[in-house]
C-alpha cells in the first residue's frame, strides 16, 4: 500500500480539510445514565508521522452535560487508492475537569497494533466488512460493513442525498454493540444511531459545519499541540514513542 500524498484526504465520504470543524449533538450513556452529549471535531493543520506514514491530526472533544469527559487526538491518512486509514488514537479521559489518564491509547506499529480502514474509496454493499483498527493490548478491534448506499437522510430541517449507511462494531466488546453511521458526500459523518446490542445508546446528529478562521485554527492548533506534548508523560509506554506532531511539515512527500 502506497501513501504518496497521505495528508491530502479527499475521499468524498470522509474528506479531511484542515480548518473544518464539525459539531454533533445527541444523547449517550457513559456509565452515569443517558445524558445530553456533544462532540466537537476539528481537522487541524498539524501532521504526525505514525509508523512511517504522515497522518492528519484530528482534535476531538467529547462533552456530557456541558462538561468535557474526553479530548482525543486521532491520526488518519489516505492511501493512493483513496482509502482513508485509522493509524491510532490518543484519548485523554477527564473526571470533574481533571485529567485521569489515557489508557485506551493505541498507535499503529506499537504493542502489535495494526491500522484499519475508516472509509473505503469504493464502498462495497454486501461485502463481509473490513477492519477499522486492531490494538490487542486494549482489546480494540473495530469493524465496519457497508449496509446501504444512495440513501436520503433528513434532520434539523436539512436533507442529505447519496448517503452511505454503515454498521460499525467491536466483536471483542460483548454483547457486540453496534453503531449505525451515516456518511454524506463532501461532509463525512452526519448521524450516529444505536444498532443491535448497543448498550451505550448513543445518538448524534451533525448540527454545525464551519471553516475556522485563521485565529480559531491557530487556537485549535495550540490546544492540539499541548495535548500532543502531554501525551509523552501521560502515555510514556506508547505515545511517548512517536515523533512530535508538527505544523511546518504540511507538504506531502512520498513515504
Amino acid at each position: 500500500m502506497k501513501f504518496s500524498r497521505s495528508t491530502t484526504v479527499d475521499n468524498t465520504l470522509l474528506p479531511l480539510v484542515p480548518g473544518t470543524q464539525l459539531t454533533y449533538e445527541g444523547r449517550a450513556n457513559r456509565g452515569t445514565g443517558v445524558l445530553p452529549h456533544r462532540i466537537v471535531s476539528v481537522v487541524t493543520d498539524l501532521t504526525k508521522v505514525i509508523h512511517g506514514i504522515r497522518a492528519v491530526v484530528i482534535w476531538e472533544r467529547d462533552f456530557n452535560e456541558g462538561q468535557m469527559v474526553e479530548s482525543e487526538l486521532a491520526f488518519q491518512a489516505q492511501d493512493d487508492q483513496g482509502n482513508v486509514w485509522n493509524l491510532g488514537e490518543y484519548p485523554e479521559v477527564y473526571e470533574q475537569g481533571k485529567l485521569v489518564g489515557a489508557e485506551d491509547t493505541w498507535i499503529t506499529g506499537l504493542q502489535r497494533a495494526q491500522p484499519g480502514i475508516l472509509m473505503r474509496a469504493k464502498p462495497k454493499i454486501g461485502s463481509p466488512g473490513y477492519l477499522q483498527g486492531w490494538a490487542p493490548e486494549i482489546e480494540f478491534r473495530d469493524r465496519a460493513k457497508e449496509l446501504k448506499a444512495g440513501q436520503r437522510s433528513c434532520f434539523s430541517g436539512r436533507c442529505y442525498s447519496n448517503v452511505l449507511l454503515t454498521d460499525e462494531w467491536n466483536p471483542l466488546d460483548p454483547p457486540d454493540g453496534h453503531q449505525l453511521k451515516y456518511y454524506a458526500p463532501g461532509v463525512g459523518t452526519i448521524r450516529v444511531e444505536p444498532g443491535a446490542g448497543d448498550q451505550d445508546q448513543e445518538t448524534l446528529v451533525l448540527v454545525g459545519k464551519v471553516r475556522l478562521d485563521a485565529n480559531a485554527l491557530a487556537e485549535a492548533r495550540r490546544a492540539a499541540l499541548d495535548e500532543d506534548a502531554r501525551g509523552y508523560t501521560v502515555s510514556n509506554d506508547v505515545y511517548a514513542k512517536t515523533p512530535r506532531a508538527t505544523h511546518t511539515a504540511r507538504v506531502d512527500k512520498p513515504q
